[in-house]
Order: structure tokens, then C-alpha cells, then sequence
């Protein structure tokens, strides 16, 4: 008779929690999905139709300033008594509008080849820096391969760290 009671009281309480939580549940309101706040990245582009390509930079950067110069390379093999020809290309250096002569913000610089120049950078036929590796290529198109200098951040000049954020992004498109 006691097992009995027993077994009677449990279910009981069985009972009263099952229904308690059903009753609670029941009651719950559906929380609200909070999404986070979208933000539009918006970003400004260089278009060069000389060399035929565009770069894609933060909208911080509008107001950048372009200065066209040079690359220089020699060739990489035997040269005659006179020294080796210097062969030069252009190359593209976008300055951060930060930039100012007492300021020297880190630049974006797009060395220029053409085909058969980059097959001979390539092939470490044209030697373009003083560094061990060759400058990464961007992009090309039917008439320029568009490269980074190899170590171009070697300084770690001032804003070295948001151009190789950018660079991390593939910014350049050749058209």
C-alpha cells in the first residue's frame, strides 16, 4: 500500500511538472532575431585606360594622387666590359591622400612590363630589384602584365600595414 501511494504522489508530480512546462513554454514569447547592422563598404577606383586596368581602393583613399616613374632592370647574364644595358618600364605609384613630403605615407606601386619583358623577369633573365624574388604579378592583359615590387613594403614606412590589407583584397582588374 505504501509502494502504492508512493507511485501515485510521483506520477502526480509527474503530472503537475510536465504540465508546468508546457504552460511556461506556451507562454514564452518568440524572441526577436536582432541582425547585426549591414554596412556598404564603399570604395574608390583609379581607372588607368593607358595600360588598361582599374584598382579598387577604400573611399578613405579618394583624393589619392598618382606619380608616374620608372622600373629599372639589367639583364642577368654575362655583361660586356661597358656594364650591362638598363632596361626600364613604367610603373604607377598610388599615394594615400595622407601623403605629404614631411608625411611619407606608404604608396601603392604597379610596376608595368610587357609580355615578353615579364617572361624574362619570369624566367630571372631580367633581374627588376635587389631583392631574392621576382614582383607578384596583378594581373595582365593582352599588352602589360601589371606587378607588385617584390619587398615594396620593406621600410615599413608609415600606412604599410592598410596597403597590404588592400593588396589582400586582388584590387587590380585589367581590362
Amino acid at each position: 500500500m505504501k509502494n502504492k501511494f508512493y507511485w501515485t504522489v510521483s506520477a502526480v508530480v509527474l503530472i503537475v511538472l510536465i504540465g508546468a512546462g508546457v504552460y511556461f513554454v506556451g507562454m514564452r514569447k518568440p524572441s526577436a532575431v536582432v541582425s547585426p547592422p549591414v554596412t556598404v563598404a564603399t570604395t574608390t577606383v583609379y581607372t588607368n585606360s593607358q595600360y588598361g586596368f582599374s584598382f579598387t581602393l577604400p573611399n578613405d583613399w579618394q583624393g589619392y594622387t598618382i606619380v608616374t616613374s620608372a622600373w629599372n632592370g639589367t639583364g642577368s647574364g654575362a655583361c660586356p666590359l661597358s656594364g650591362c644595358p638598363t632596361i626600364t618600364g613604367p610603373e604607377i605609384l598610388i599615394r594615400n591622400p595622407q601623403w605629404t613630403s614631411e608625411n611619407n605615407w606608404q604608396p601603392i606601386p604597379i610596376m608595368i612590363f610587357t609580355p615578353d619583358q615579364w617572361t624574362e623577369v619570369f624566367n630571372e633573365n631580367l633581374i627588376v630589384s635587389a631583392a631574392p624574388i621576382p614582383p607578384t604579378e596583378l594581373g595582365n592583359n593582352d599588352n602589360y602584365v601589371f606587378a607588385l615590387p617584390a619587398r615594396y613594403d620593406y621600410g615599413e614606412t608609415e600606412g604599410w600595414q592598410e596597403v597590404d590589407t588592400i593588396m589582400q583584397s586582388n584590387p587590380l582588374r585589367a581590362f
